[in-house]
């Protein structure tokens, strides 16, 4: 960041008085920008015991399979953006069931925000984001082109859930070094 937003004035990146950490501040007119984290919503649909997921029409991670997902918008709750992120990648209307899945990744600077969704068999299509869509039981998911260690991460804990009958909120910090 170079310039303030409020003023126009040029930002300095120091620590403001009662802080702890440094910040973008302007001298001009003394606001302070705040960067805080993104906040991605996204779903893991199910049917019986398949899961849906989505080969990437775009980048990041182009052709790698993904569940659907993507950065929280102004103005929704976090289920409205989960469920919107899902019509947009799989053109799937869901029934989204309870939050699952919070994964903290601060090397980018983001926290994820998983709901567990019950899809139908047949009701998802290919859309601009996702060049295939499809099904997958534990032994078809392609493990080794999973598009993001968030998506293995929830894959495994939902597969082992599903074998205990009890789905559980669960939390991870993915640390990338």
């Amino acid at each position: 960041m170079k310039y303030c937003s409020v003023c126009g004035g040029a930002v300095v990146l120091k620590i403001p008085e009662d802080d702890n950490r440094e910040r973008f501040c302007c001298d001009s007119c003394g606001a302070i920008h705040y960067e805080n984290p993104k906040v991605v919503v996204g779903t893991l649909p199910f049917f019986e015991n398949k899961v849906l997921l989505c080969k990437r029409a775009i980048q990041p991670r182009l052709g790698l399979w993904t569940l659907p997902a993507g950065f929280y918008e102004n103005g929704e709750t976090l289920i409205q953006g989960a469920l919107r992120e899902t019509k947009e990648e799989t053109n799937a209307d869901v029934e989204a069931g309870e939050l699952y899945g919070i994964f903290n990744i601060p090397q980018i600077n983001q926290v994820y925000m998983i709901y567990l969704a019950k899809v139908g068999p047949n009701d998802f299509s290919v859309t601009s984001e996702s060049s295939e869509i499809g099904l997958f039981d534990e032994q078809e998911i392609p493990w080794d082109i999973l598009a993001f260690p968030w998506v293995n991460s929830s894959l495994k804990n939902f597969f082992a859930d599903l074998k205990s009958g009890n789905f559980i909120l669960r939390t991870e910090d993915i640390i990338r070094r």
